[in-house]
């Protein structure tokens, strides 16, 4: 599979099915079609409708979609996001609310590389807004970076991150979500025997793989089962000439997007479905819940296979991080050297990807860090995404993380913590 026709195969169904979404959609919509009250013409336009915006979908980076803030004032603000470090792989956003004075709680929200825009992190981010300044490492599509630029692995991610916590300062507090926590956690290390004045006030964990094999699940299992000839074999491509990065080897998003659709098949068939009975019914809008969640589902982004094949087999297979293994740019990073970050981690009791016990196995890494300065979370009844962006975020674990970066600060608390986001969602 590892060839440019696989790639551009890939491609070229999408864009044929795009295709005929958009011609049944315009000729069943044919004005002169309107005198014939025929229903199969009204399901046809519908299906052509849902078939050609899922598919349009998958080539598309998400917008924010955060362009006002009501502030303390009452007035609407401006909100600016403006690119603070730019780098080949990824960027350093910034959520500026213009006008507002500058909060005092510096956030740095690590998105996960895994498929999926940092924009997953959408939610998250509008109900840390409210009062901080919120900064989020913004990952590129792999398929638009040429060659030239080289490779990216789990080292050069990691090497990224702390280029991100020299910039911001050593008064951020770090969020790692989901996949980067075990690179984020690396990064803080590396930080602390390199340039010590740097590292962050405090480092928060949310449902990470930080040792996969505390409490095994299915996407552990499966890292055990193939090989990584396998992988490679089948997993890996190399992007085709209609793209900017063509020749370079990626793991592609339209490859994982068919795995996670086919692991809930009949689920997503019922969905779709049924928005296509709504869409003929005019019961169905352009932000309605089923295209607010599957615009950003459907919405993938390749990585590069270097990446993704070190992931598996360094932090999944091998465990690098979980025995205090892990090497960066030939140094062998101790974990055990953060003595200063207050370190939390946050888990869900439901989570079915980073099963609990996987990321709170972080703070018997951090042997350095005294006690008073660990802490952990299990969230009862929350799945993976909850964790992160769901009711259990907001309601629950929003304010506990807050709360952990006042008493870590290190200055006087920034007022409290409980705030009313639902005008901000």
């Amino acid at each position: 599979m590892r060839y440019m026709a696989t790639y551009d195969l890939m491609e070229s169904i999408r864009n044929t099915n795009a295709w005929m979404g958009a011609t049944a959609r315009t000729l069943a919509s044919y004005p002169m079609f309107s005198a014939i009250p025929n229903p199969a013409l009204t399901w046809m336009a519908a299906w052509g409708a849902v078939t050609e915006r899922t598919f349009e979908r998958m080539v598309v980076k998400p917008d924010w979609g955060i362009h006002t803030f009501t502030c303390e004032d009452g007035k609407d603000h401006l909100v600016d996001i403006a690119t603070v470090v730019e780098k080949p792989f990824g960027n350093l956003i910034h959520f500026n609310v213009s006008g507002r004075a500058e909060q005092p709680r510096k956030i740095l929200l690590v998105a996960p590389m895994s498929g999926h825009y940092a924009t997953l992190l959408r939610s998250t981010v509008k109900s840390l807004i409210v009062n901080c300044e919120v900064y989020v490492t913004d990952w590129h599509n792999a398929r638009d970076i040429p060659v030239s630029c080289g490779k990216f692995d789990i080292e050069d991610y990691t090497l990224y991150l702390m280029d991100f916590m020299r910039h911001l300062g050593p008064d951020t507090h770090v969020i790692a979500v989901c996949q980067p926590a075990p690179l984020t956690l690396a990064a803080t290390a590396y930080l602390a025997e390199l340039d010590p004045d740097a590292q962050p006030r405090t480092l928060t964990l949310i449902g990470g793989p930080i040792d996969p094999d505390a409490t095994p699940t299915d996407v552990t299992d499966f890292g055990r089962r193939v090989t990584m000839g396998q992988l490679e074999e089948t997993m890996i491509q190399r992007v085709g000439f209609s793209c900017k990065g063509v020749g370079r080897m990626v793991y592609p998003g339209l490859l994982q997007l068919a795995s996670f659709m086919s692991m809930n098949a009949e689920r997503h068939s019922t969905a779709f479905q049924d928005q296509i009975g709504r869409v003929a019914r005019g019961e169905a809008s352009d932000h309605d819940a089923h295209n607010r969640f599957y615009d950003e589902y459907l919405a993938v982004m390749d990585m590069p296979a270097e990446f993704y094949l070190s992931t598996v087999e360094r932090i999944f297979k091998n465990g690098e991080i979980a025995k205090n293994e892990f090497v960066v740019d030939g140094h062998k990073v101790d974990i055990g050297a953060i003595t200063k970050v207050a370190v939390k981690t946050v888990e869900g009791a439901k989570d079915d990807i980073s099963a609990p016990g996987q990321c709170v196995a972080a703070l018997d890494l951090c042997t350095g860090l005294p006690d008073e300065k660990k802490a952990s979370h299990l969230e009862p009844g929350a799945g993976h995404y909850g964790i992160f962006a769901g009711k259990s975020w907001r309601n629950n674990i929003r304010p506990l993380v807050l709360e952990f970066i006042d008493a870590n600060s290190g200055e006087e608390k920034p007022g409290p913590v409980a705030v009313n986001l639902a005008d901000h969602r």
